[in-house]
């Protein structure tokens, strides 16, 4: 599939998308605490993006080949869930971590982003893992500008992961996005820098690190969608879809409640 490169039209429908995508995690900010279940998230992001924002969940009977459908409107992966987890009955409890990944549809466009949550008060460790986790992808996003190229993305990320004592899931990564879900290019969060797909202005893709406290290997689970670590240790991420532009970059999903960009660091 060849890149599409956004018309100015395309990008304020991006730009929408992008915003609802992260209005519905503000929407369910202040649901998450201990003793709600991921499968009450699903019902209230549900319920908001159809009836409130006039917009359809992107996740919900998505299936690509050799999958099932996906049977609900959000992803909800705790504590070793790297990914894909699927909403359910069992309550979150105090010193849980939660991914929550949003994808909306709105006047054909698909915006995409995810927050990490902790629930009650978590532990250092798990705190200092989602932090960490949010910073490589802002190194990521900060490597975008016409010119560089993919690998560029990936190196940042991988190299600043690393350096912390952390491991970068190499079997999913970030993607292009517009009218289809999943577009090219795929955006490695490891790599060579200097390699790959060059960037060029009015393309969109998400960057979207999974960050393991322990090895990187992961498993799928019998349901057919849920990702784990294999040693079951703590596992992060963050997403956010990014505009290539004439100058560097703009962020898409943004919106009121979003976690403030991190400061550059000088190491």
């Amino acid at each position: 599939m060849p890149i599409t490169y956004k018309t100015a039209a395309d990008i304020e429908g991006m730009r929408l998308a992008g915003r609802l995508a992260s209005e519905v995690l503000d929407y369910l900010t202040p649901h998450i605490e201990p003793g709600v279940t991921t499968e009450a998230l699903d019902q209230l992001a549900h319920h908001y993006i159809v009836n409130h924002q006039g917009a359809i969940p992107a996740p919900l009977n998505y299936c690509p080949p050799g999958y099932t459908p996906y049977p609900k409107s959000i992803c909800t992966s705790v504590n070793h869930t790297v990914c894909h987890g699927i909403p359910n009955a069992k309550p979150l409890k105090k010193g849980d971590v939660l991914n929550v990944d949003i994808t909306v549809i709105k006047d054909g466009w698909h915006g995409d982003t995810s927050r990490m949550f902790v629930v009650g008060e978590a532990s250092i460790a798990a705190k200092r893992l989602c932090q960490l986790t949010y910073e490589a992808m802002w190194r990521g996003i900060r490597m975008v500008r016409p010119g560089r190229r993919l690998g560029d993305i990936g190196h940042a990320i991988q190299t600043f992961a690393e350096s912390q004592g952390y491991s970068v899931v190499r079997e999913f990564c970030g993607h292009g996005i517009g009218r289809g879900f999943h577009e090219d290019p795929q955006v490695l969060h490891y790599g060579r820098p200097g390699t790959g797909e060059s960037l060029e202005p009015g393309m969109t893709f998400t960057i979207e690190p999974m960050i393991n406290a322990g090895r990187r290997d992961i498993r799928e689970t019998g349901d057919g969608w849920t990702i784990v670590t294999k040693d079951r240790s703590l596992s992060a991420q963050w997403e956010h879809t990014v505009l290539v532009t004439p100058e560097g970059y703009e962020v898409l999903t943004v919106s009121a409640q979003s976690p403030a960009e991190p400061a550059p660091s000088t190491t």
